[in-house]
């Protein structure tokens, strides 16, 4: 039998593997060049057993963990260590402000301190031995003997996955309070992390939760230590760990947190900079050689985050229709997000749809911040979401802005409800949102107006949908203007949606409803002539079924014949006493840039006069 596809592998059993497997790994990719042994101080090593300068542990910390079995012993080659190091060298982007190499500093070009030596192997003791308490002052003890050391014996790295899978938290906290710009030992620890699946699946939950408190994150660690930490300590971190070439599976696993946790940031940082961030992010890029603005370097770390993630097509797309530009402008920025969402979309459903969860936690929130961006995304997903698990949260997010005061947020909440009313179950429940939709009828918008007569087709699509008392005659009568519109599908939708009232009006509601439908007759008996097929052909259905709710039987036959000169005749004879109404409605359409619609008008307004002969006055 074929062995197993990782990807399909239970969890427990991908952790076994990668245990099995780290050591492997380490030598393969730790990106610490091993010196030659020797007793010349000048060359910064020791002799394996010389235990000259042991590692400086704070008073009464134990930092021992007993490292992995026996192959953990075996010494790196050179050619491994280079090819280590090639690794670290691939981190380096450019500086699209300056056009310099930026990026987190290479490991292997730090000056060699002389007379200095490496830990023993046998430093570590059981992690059992060691309380919780002590884990911060252990990793802050790894993190110095890594800023002083370029030669480090595997051994240590070893037990920096052991603390960091036995304790996550503490180990995130720690680092990144005492390296929130992410030094060259804090580089080599994050990257050791990122080797190890295992590992980084425990590491990422904290990383994410301290990125996502934004300005600052204040969790305490097992020491209680509760300083603040920077949200952008945290995308420097992760921005070293994307970069490591094996941390695509526990990527994935996190990818639609880690993709909204960097769009918040490009958005937040576009769009306000605290002083204290901005003193922060100051020493990183002075330090790293990185964009001096926060904002362009979290879409860098987006870049990279979909190119892990086989989205390269889509990054390059983005760059094609300057997306990426526009995505750091703050009244472009929702449009950019739009842009990024559609082109995700047709290469990556999964991940788009624990984007879209992922957002719609963050905008049902009561007061959320920066919302606009996000909400451009999720309307763009939202075909990618199960509407069985959260329809209701949606529903009233959608509701709620459509009735914001803001043109886009309102476009875009219309734009999600057309999506979401094409779902029956959710088209039943749309009911409450009518009153809004008539107001937005008259929107000056033709596009708002487009869209709120889609969500009302779309809803009474749903046969078992009845028109209330109280909306039909006010929907009708919104909708008898929209004849005229200049926008052929408004036009089309507002006279197929006439009709649909009609047809599904409450027995309480058609008597209110018979003046408005009177007042139609006229209008639809001209756009019959209309030039454009769909909607002559829209007018002429409509007109038949207004004859039939009036239980006009005459006029009903005229138009299944299709005898339009008759049924104006017979119009003006039935309604005598609305002649002078119906000759004031005819008028506009003698001015009609149509032909066949000025025609028809002209004819019209003719036929009074022989009505009155026949007739006589009165």
């Amino acid at each position: 039998m074929p062995p197993q596809p990782r990807a399909l592998m239970p969890a427990r059993q991908r952790h076994s593997q990668d245990g099995e497997s780290r050591a492997e790994m380490f030598r393969k990719f730790m990106h610490i060049r091993r010196g030659k042994t020797s007793t010349t101080a000048t060359e910064g090593t020791a002799e394996p057993d010389s235990g000259l300068t042991e590692l400086q542990a704070e008073p009464g910390v134990s930092t021992d963990i007993t490292a992995p079995s026996g192959d953990s012993d075996s010494p790196m080659n050179d050619h491994t260590a280079k090819t280590l190091m090639a690794g670290t060298e691939d981190m380096a982007i450019t500086n699209t402000d300056t056009g310099e190499t930026q990026g987190i500093p290479n490991t292997d070009t730090m000056p060699i301190p002389t007379g200095i030596h490496a830990p023993k192997l046998g430093y570590f003791k059981e992690s059992a031995d060691s309380s919780q308490q002590q884990v911060p002052a252990m990793v802050r003890n790894i993190h110095q003997s890594l800023g002083s050391h370029v030669t480090v014996d595997p051994r240590l790295g070893f037990n920096l996955l052991r603390l960091t899978e036995e304790h996550p938290a503490d180990v995130v906290l720690t680092l990144l309070r005492c390296a929130p710009s992410c030094d060259r030992a804090a580089t080599m620890m994050w990257r050791l992390i990122g080797l190890s699946g295992s590992t980084l699946e425990k590491v990422l939950p904290t990383l994410l939760c301290v990125m996502e408190d934004w300005p600052l994150h204040s969790m305490s660690t097992s020491d209680g230590d509760n300083k603040d930490i920077f949200a952008l300590a945290a995308t420097l971190a992760l921005w070293v760990i994307v970069q490591v070439p094996w941390c695509h599976e526990a990527m994935n696993l996190y990818s639609s947190r880690i993709f909204v946790a960097l769009l918040s940031h490009v958005v937040i940082t576009t769009q306000q900079m605290p002083e204290e961030v901005d003193h922060f992010w100051r020493a990183c890029w002075e330090e790293h050689r990185l964009p001096t603005n926060p904002n362009r370097f979290a879409v860098q770390a987006m870049k990279v985050l979909l190119c892990r993630l086989r989205c390269a097509n889509e990054v390059v797309a983005m760059e094609r229709k300057r997306g990426w530009d526009t995505l750091l402008c703050a009244d472009t920025q929702h449009y950019a997000v739009g842009l990024l969402a559609r082109e995700m979309r047709r290469v990556s459903l999964p991940m788009c749809s624990g984007i879209a969860l992922c957002l719609l936690g963050l905008l049902s929130r009561e007061e959320p911040r920066w919302d606009l961006p996000f909400l451009a995304f999720l309307v763009e997903v939202l075909n990618c979401l199960d509407l069985r698990e959260c329809s209701d949260s949606v529903l009233e997010m959608m509701s709620r802005y459509l009735l914001s005061e803001c043109r886009q947020r309102c476009r875009l909440a219309l734009r999600g409800l057309v999506v979401l009313s094409e779902d029956p179950a959710m088209a039943r429940r749309m009911g409450s949102l009518s009153q809004r939709l008539v107001e937005l009828l008259g929107d000056e918008d033709g596009e708002v107006v487009r869209m709120s007569l889609s969500v009302f087709m779309n809803v009474l699509e749903n046969k078992d949908i009845r028109v209330s008392s109280t909306t039909a005659p006010k929907l009708a009568e919104a909708l008898l203007p929209l004849f005229e519109n200049d926008n052929s599908h408004v036009q089309l939708f507002s006279i197929h949606l006439f009709c649909k009232v009609m047809d599904l009006v409450v027995e309480k509601g058609k008597k209110p409803l018979e003046k408005i439908v009177s007042q139609s007759m006229l209008l639809l008996f001209l756009h019959c002539h209309e030039e454009n097929r769909h909607v002559a052909e829209a007018s002429m259905e409509t007109l038949l079924c207004a004859a039939g709710f009036l239980k006009r039987r005459n006029l009903m036959q005229l138009v299944k014949k299709e005898q339009l000169s008759m049924f104006a005749k017979c119009l003006l004879a039935d309604d005598r006493s609305r002649v002078a109404e119906l000759l004031h409605q005819a008028l506009p359409f003698v001015d009609s840039p149509q032909e066949s619609l000025r025609e028809a008008a002209a004819r019209f307004i003719a036929v009074p006069s022989g009505v009155r002969m026949r007739h006589g006055p009165g």
